[in-house]
């Protein structure tokens, strides 16, 4: 059986229990080299082999998998986050499909959830936004047409960019050109509940100057929206006394 596991954002209490548990019984580990926190590692069997996928293609990944199967052992692949986003883990799934080979998933807490954390941030404020696009600068991989930055930037939602530290110039040159104001709220989170975490508020137009003054290059989510400024919010008529919900009745105002 393999179990694709998401390891959370970089603290290593920050991996759910079914996870742990998942890793604490796996005989053999395949993990996602430096992202994945190796303290997570420590949780394994004496005898439990560890493969570093960092150093593995795709085949050499399966190959693994289809050699543990074979001998009846429990596989734990444990990708970083959530393995659900940027997980490449379809590929390996298909593949394990074709060979009828069974599995399972077990989900993560994702950097984005760790980023906001480590900011004390609301996504989704009444009134300001409601929705959140997760995506990321085209580079070396390619991204849909209809899904370009500039495409997004039109909806003014808040957005969450990973893979995209490196590109900051034709990110912010996208956003700009898709409609944000350059000095639309910003922020930088760097290998966010990682104990090296850093967190930086800035503007969308001075996203590259901030990275390049804190030496960040890689490992960083970007955030973007009006939901990083302090200021008037329209509070959540959930909790409000006239509100009547399934388990409270609305008070009537009294004149």
């Amino acid at each position: 059986m393999i179990h694709f596991v998401g390891a959370g954002p970089g603290a290593g209490d920050l991996i759910t229990v079914r996870g742990r548990r998942r890793i604490r019984k796996a005989d053999v580990i395949i993990y996602a080299g430096s992202l994945v926190n190796p303290a997570l590692l420590k949780e394994a069997k004496k005898d439990c082999r560890i493969y570093n996928s960092a150093t593995m293609t795709l085949e050499e990944v399966l190959g693994v998998m289809k050699a543990a199967e074979a001998e009846g052992k429990t596989t734990v692949r444990l990708h970083t986050g959530d393995p659900s986003l940027y997980g490449a883990v379809r590929e390996q799934m298909d593949i394990l499909d074709e060979e009828g080979i069974a599995y399972d998933s077990c989900p993560g807490v994702s950097s984005f959830c760790g980023a906001a954390a480590a900011l004390n941030l609301e996504y989704t404020l009444p009134q300001v936004s409601q929705s959140v696009i997760i995506t990321r600068t085209e580079g070396r991989t390619a991204v849909p047409e209809k899904e370009t930055i500039r495409e997004f930037a039109a909806h003014q939602a808040t957005m969450v960019l990973f893979l995209s530290t490196g590109l900051l110039e034709k990110l912010t040159r996208e956003l700009i050109d898709g409609g944000y104001a350059p000095k639309t709220p910003a922020a930088i989170v760097y290998k966010a509940t990682w104990p090296e975490e850093k967190k930086i508020l800035c503007t969308i137009g001075t996203l590259e100057e901030m990275a390049q003054a804190h030496g960040i290059t890689k490992t960083a989510l970007i955030i973007v929206g009006e939901v990083l400024a302090p200021g008037y919010y329209e509070k959540s008529r959930l909790y409000d006394a006239t509100f009547t919900t399934e388990y409270r009745k609305g008070k009537t105002h009294e004149t």
